[in-house]
């Protein structure tokens, strides 16, 4: 049983996603647990499935099963994603996106006072806040970017959510010395930089720890934009011959 995601396994799995490789990315997923990818890899995975391609629906079932056993926010979007990419339920009323949900993310939890953005709805890219004062200026152009039909506001939350994500890392850490500096390290002001601090010395947990709150930062970001009416849409190159890949572990 493989135990954790190692830098060459993520970046197969990126490098299948951004490749637009959903063979690639069917094989890269045997190299880790499903389960700490899920909001990663789950459009992949989807997108393969609506395609057909072998080994596919099975790797769905599987993240389906990882999704409704965890509960992360966005996880529930992103299984009805699945369930309707392999037929077992109704396509979303939801409009496909081609955005980057870490990139949305970032936007989504910036400094209220400096950040936010906006998504362009016909390319999917996010813009940070401070991009609009490098624009054209008044005009058709500075008009057009803020026509509600062509770019999405994208307001900046703050940091509260990821503050909780260190809570919630730190009951499951199973270390218990580790545990207890860790909560010592998020009281107060720095909580942020004290908490990475302690976490440096253990690149196990470091790596852990990036993974976790990466899920859920995708996750928050997924279920924002299923509000605003859109989801994360991939479209993968299909090969003319396909072989098959047997499931990785969950």
């Amino acid at each position: 049983m493989v135990e954790g995601w190692g830098e060459d396994g993520l970046r197969a799995l990126r490098g299948a996603l951004h490749a637009q490789d959903g063979v690639a990315l069917l094989a890269a997923l045997r190299r880790g647990p499903v389960r700490e990818v899920l909001q990663l890899v789950g459009d992949g995975v989807a997108g393969a499935a609506a395609q057909g391609l072998p080994g596919a629906a099975e790797m769905a079932a599987l993240c389906l099963g990882a999704l409704q056993e965890r509960g992360f926010r966005g996880d529930e979007e992103l299984a009805e994603r699945l369930r309707a990419a392999t037929g077992d339920a109704a396509i979303p009323l939801l409009r496909p996106l081609a955005v980057d949900l870490e990139m949305l993310a970032m936007l989504l939890e910036g400094d209220p006072a400096e950040s936010g953005g906006r998504i362009d709805l016909s390319t999917g890219e996010c813009w940070p806040a401070f991009t609009d004062e490098l624009g054209p200026g008044p005009g058709p152009e500075a008009e057009e970017d803020d026509d509600p039909e062509r770019s999405l506001y994208v307001p900046a939350l703050g940091s509260r959510a990821g503050y909780r994500d260190m809570e919630l890392f730190i009951g499951a850490v199973e270390d218990v010395a580790v545990a207890d500096r860790l909560r010592i390290a998020i009281g107060g002001r720095g909580a942020f930089r004290r908490f990475k601090d302690v976490l440096a010395g253990d690149e196990r947990s470091w790596s852990r720890y990036h993974r976790f709150r990466d899920e859920r930062q995708r996750g928050r970001a997924r279920a924002w934009l299923a509000e605003e009416g859109y989801f994360p849409h991939i479209t993968f190159f299909v090969e003319p011959s396909w072989g098959s890949y047997p499931s990785g572990p969950v």
